[in-house]
């Protein structure tokens, strides 16, 4: 059986990777496609492949402002041959889905969401980046709006999806109309281990982009001088959310994985105020032993249980946010370092491989 995964872009180390990284192990023979691949020299994850790129990859500025070439993603991805190939994977959150398949293969796709940009987060891509008057908003209007389409009609080009959470479960089914099947994302929880003896700091760690919120977080606990925030991440706002910050905020700018980690395993709490569709870092976070303070939406009501393993807070905004952290430290005795780690072993890799081998398989026996 010959096998092609098929990946957006490959640009960082994310949650998205993590999943390529397990399923390019579960399928070592697989040949690898991705829109672009401007990865450092730490290729370790894709298992040093060599990726079949587009025509995308020698364009301007492509490694860093790749988003820019959203209009030819479509017609990008639709270049790829995949006539030969039996299976084909895809792990989509923009265009990868999008492939054109021969009528006798199987194409599988794992969904970390249907694109943003087009549909849940159409009106703040286009406020966040100033495309919401004047003729750029038109022109930016009309790219959404082709993107939207397109996504919805190659929907029918996959045979069958996997969902990383109920909640994109829904929205599958709200978009396309399609059911799905759900399987979690891999957390490592052999290098995700906790450290009981917590330290007085908080601790955040995103890519800094609008629908994060890191600028939320910070605007809080500069409100909360005698509360110690520490920024993990680096990103497109990195310095508006520096302009925001105080004295009791540290921003670190990205950090390794080893020093990230111990910082996790040290945090009193981490907070996460993103509307995620999973949300693989809160996850990391209770692996560590470490409760999370989260804004309750999205993919975080699968994976904490509020008043045992974090707190939510209801509104994404900075008073919500501040209510949720007092709640925390009036209610500290509330968490069991124990339980938090227990419940992100429901995550583990070995349960995704396990579910996601069994689920390809029972597919093509079918």
């Amino acid at each position: 059986m010959k096998v092609a995964i098929v990946h957006d872009w490959l640009v960082t180390y994310a949650g998205a990777e993590r999943v390529l990284e397990q399923i390019i192990d579960l399928y070592p023979k697989a040949d690898l496609f991705s829109l672009i691949d401007h990865l450092s020299d730490d290729r370790k994850f894709i298992f040093n492949k060599t990726v079949n790129t587009s025509f995308l990859q020698h364009f301007p500025f492509v490694k860093k402002k790749y988003r820019l070439y959203l209009p030819l993603m479509p017609t990008a991805i639709e270049r790829f041959d995949f006539s030969s190939y039996d299976l084909i994977i895809s792990s989509s959150h923009a265009v990868a889905k999008g492939v054109k398949t021969n009528p006798d293969s199987t194409h599988i796709c794992y969904c970390h969401t249907p694109i943003r940009y087009a549909w849940d987060l159409y009106d703040q891509y286009l406020e966040d980046f100033g495309l919401d008057k004047g003729l750029k908003s038109y022109i930016a209007k009309s790219i959404l709006n082709y993107i939207k389409k397109w996504d919805f009609r190659t929907s029918n080009r996959v045979n069958y999806f996997i969902a990383n959470s109920k909640y994109v479960s829904d929205r599958i089914r709200r978009i396309y109309g399609r059911d799905s099947k759900v399987i979690y994302p891999p957390v490592d929880t052999n290098k995700y281990t906790p450290k009981y003896q917590k330290e007085n700091f908080y601790l955040t760690a995103s890519r800094m982009v609008p629908y994060k919120k890191i600028d939320l977080i910070v605007e809080a606990f500069a409100s909360m001088p005698d509360k110690k925030l520490i920024v993990v991440g680096d990103g497109l706002e990195y310095y508006k959310i520096k302009s925001k910050s105080a004295n009791n905020i540290e921003l670190l700018g990205f950090q390794r994985t080893e020093l990230f980690l111990d910082y996790m395993q040290r945090a009193r709490a981490f907070v996460f105020a993103a509307d995620e569709d999973f949300g693989i870092t809160p996850v990391e976070a209770q692996a560590c032993g470490t409760p999370v303070i989260a804004y309750g939406k999205g993919g975080v009501l699968e994976t904490i249980i509020n008043n045992k393993t974090g707190i939510l807070f209801n509104e994404q905004n900075r008073d919500s946010l501040i209510d949720a952290v007092q709640r925390f430290e009036n209610s500290s005795d509330l968490f069991n370092y124990s339980d938090i780690r227990k419940n992100a072993e429901r995550f583990s890799i070995e349960r995704f491989r396990y579910e996601f081998k069994k689920y390809v398989d029972d597919v093509l026996m079918q």
